[in-house]
């Protein structure tokens, strides 16, 4: 049996839901990110290519069957720990429902203005702000191995991301 060493990249996909300045997020209950808001998503399965995961695990997370996405961009995360991920990132704009039953958390809409206000991962915050801005992004983040985040860059602008409080 081959064993992946530690370090590898882990592939994934992060699928945001939106209605207009809205984000339907999941409240995690496991980790990694356990009682953070997250996008829904997950890993991409053998012979899957991105937008396929991005679909499947939407589907599988919320019940709701998404057509098409739209790709936004990556995040890499490095740590010197078992967190090392590659996340292709989409968002599907949906109508405003309410929140279904998830397995994996609690799923709840929020609004940009309130994403400061609630627990996120760090990364995830410019992610959202670039999307409001319909920016692409390429973007870097480093860890300590307690996980916490030392810096955050913007591949396409070169530029390191000022930390976000």
């Amino acid at each position: 049996m081959n064993t992946i060493p530690v370090g590898i990249k882990r592939v994934a996909t992060l699928c945001i839901l939106r209605h207009q300045n809205d984000f339907l997020l999941l409240k995690r209950l496991k980790e990694p990110n356990k009682d953070t808001y997250t996008p829904v998503g997950g890993k991409i399965d053998p012979f899957e290519n991105p937008l396929e995961a991005a679909i499947r695990e939407t589907f599988e997370e919320t019940g709701i069957e998404v057509q098409s996405m739209k790709f936004c961009g990556m995040l890499t995360e490095t740590s010197p720990t078992k967190y090392n991920w590659i996340s292709y990132v989409y968002i599907a704009e949906i109508d405003y429902i309410e929140p279904p039953i998830c397995n994996e958390g609690t799923l709840k809409w929020i609004s940009f203005e309130d994403l400061l206000h609630v627990p996120t991962p760090k990364t995830d915050w410019y992610i959202y702000k670039y999307i409001l801005e319909n920016k692409p992004f390429a973007l870097s983040a480093d860890y300590d191995e307690d996980l916490n985040l030392i810096s955050m860059n913007e591949e396409f602008e070169n530029i390191q991301l000022p930390e976000v409080k």
